[in-house]
């Protein structure tokens, strides 16, 4: 068990990635979970795994993106456990494509998975816990809720979006004795990749250093007992939101080379909504394969030359 206060946990995005790896890491702690996805066969197999690992779990399918799924999410678990001490709000899509490319319908629906997905949660849990006057929400955002990058502006407003609605919201918990966390992740080994919407016309994969998704999941499990109002996960990509806030113009080159010699890899792709209005079944799976020795090795070198480019064109300028 985590701790006295977290021992009934909802974590929303559980089929694959971050949420998947967090229900490893609280069902190993003995918890009570109530495990949320769009994907049942996805949530069935989370749910065995957390079960092999000694703790009671149970699914509700849910796609945050619709309030009264959300709000159905957060009945269950009060009705199956009496309470809620721990809110994970982990479901997010992507999506790759400039402003003018990615298509208004990808756009809207990914800012309403991502942000209205995590106002939803707050609105449906936040009386339960005023009620017993304690408990832990924690927001998984990303450092590009504090950065920027082309060709992901539909994901960056979202982030930005939830924090400034975290930050917000943190100051009208004070001294109610619930805890409000957001988690920055940078570049993390899990299918979102394979699942983003792709407008661009080439292959998009993500720029490194990639870090393991058991990483945010074990720091997820430590604000459990101990909150801290924001955490970022990834010290290299960590230290470009204060490469932004200084140094922007260096900022702009060195991102926007990262994304040309590292992101977009070329090719024909045709246009695909990937999974921001459905599931993929076949790719929930905890990781995204992208850590493997080779790709690491390759990532690295691309990322040196992306560097070095910035570099140059600078002291050219």
């Amino acid at each position: 068990m985590v701790s006295k206060t977290a021992d009934v946990v909802v974590i929303t995005g559980a089929s694959s990635g971050i949420g998947r790896a967090t229900a490893h890491e609280f069902a190993e702690r003995g918890v009570r979970l109530v495990l949320a996805a769009r994907d049942p066969e996805g949530l069935d197999a989370v749910v065995a795994e957390c079960t092999e690992r000694g703790c009671n779990a149970v699914a509700k399918i849910t796609d945050v993106s619709d309030e009264t799924q959300v709000q159905a999410l957060v009945d269950r678990a009060v009705a199956q456990f009496g309470r809620i001490d721990v809110w994970v709000g982990a479901a997010s899509v992507y999506a790759f494509g400039s402003v003018e490319q990615l298509p208004r319908e990808v756009f809207r629906q990914l800012v309403e998975t991502n942000f209205f997905g995590q106002v939803y949660g707050v609105r449906a849990v936040l009386p339960h816990m005023r009620r017993v006057g304690s408990g832990t929400i924690i927001l998984i955002g990303s450092v590009y809720s504090k950065t920027t990058a082309p060709y992901v502006s539909a994901y960056v407003a979202s982030k930005f979006a939830t924090f400034g609605f975290a930050q917000s919201l943190m100051h009208e918990l004070r001294r109610t004795g619930i805890s409000l966390c957001m988690v920055l992740p940078a570049t993390i080994d899990t299918p979102i990749h394979q699942h983003a919407a792709n407008a661009t016309g080439q292959v998009v994969k993500p720029i490194p250093p990639i870090a393991s998704p058991l990483r945010v999941a074990r720091a997820i499990v430590r604000l459990s007992n101990r909150p801290q109002p924001v955490t970022v996960v990834g010290s290299v990509q960590g230290s470009l939101i204060w490469l932004q806030q200084l140094a922007p113009g260096t900022y702009s080159r060195v991102i926007t080379a990262m994304w040309h010699w590292l992101g977009l890899r070329g090719g024909s792709v045709p246009m695909s909504p990937g999974t921001v209005f459905e599931p993929d079944p076949a790719s929930n799976q905890l990781t995204g394969g992208w850590r493997s020795p080779l790709a690491r090795a390759g990532f690295a070198l691309g990322a040196v030359a992306a560097v070095a480019l910035a570099v140059g064109r600078r002291r050219r300028a």
